[in-house]
């Protein structure tokens, strides 16, 4: 029996996110408000319906509705979609577009990723229950106290 040794991957990155969602419509809506994305294409048949939401030409996201309920977030499967700025201005910014549209939280303002960290940012839900967050590597309250101690925030939400 031969064995075959597969090199590592060199140019391994995340492609685009593909999302089930209740409400077309709404959640495209949410995630242009929020995230800045632009249409980059759809799905019309009623039975079939998509979106393509792009940032600067690259896919970032793809909307399709074909599910009910919402986030099951006891599952197995996705914990949460992180999505990284720039500056801790930018995180304050997607806060008050999320306040605006009556998202909810887990947690109050932006919070440190770990006791004495300067990465952060804000854990909330889109409108169908998934799990989402936007931080800064940089510029978060060092002394600031974390919502869990002991483990990573973005773990626990």
């Amino acid at each position: 029996m031969s064995s075959t040794v597969t090199a590592p991957l060199q140019t391994l990155q995340t492609g685009h996110i593909g999302l089930n969602v209740t409400d077309l419509d709404r959640s495209t809506a949410f995630y242009q408000q929020v995230l800045g994305l632009e249409p980059a294409g759809e799905g019309t048949d009623p039975e079939r319906r998509y979106a393509f939401l792009a940032r600067e030409g690259k896919l970032v996201l793809t909307l399709w509705q074909q599910s009910t309920g919402s986030f099951a977030t006891a599952g197995p499967g996705l914990h949460h979609l992180s999505f990284q700025v720039e500056s801790l201005a930018e995180v304050q910014a997607a806060e008050r577009t999320l306040r605006e549209l009556g998202a909810e939280f887990a947690y109050e303002g932006v919070v440190p990723h770990g006791e004495g960290s300067a990465s952060g940012g804000i854990f909330f839900t889109d409108p169908d229950g998934i799990r989402l967050e936007i931080y800064t590597p940089k510029g978060v309250d060092e002394t600031a106290v974390a919502p869990t101690a002991a483990a990573p925030t973005c773990g626990f939400f």
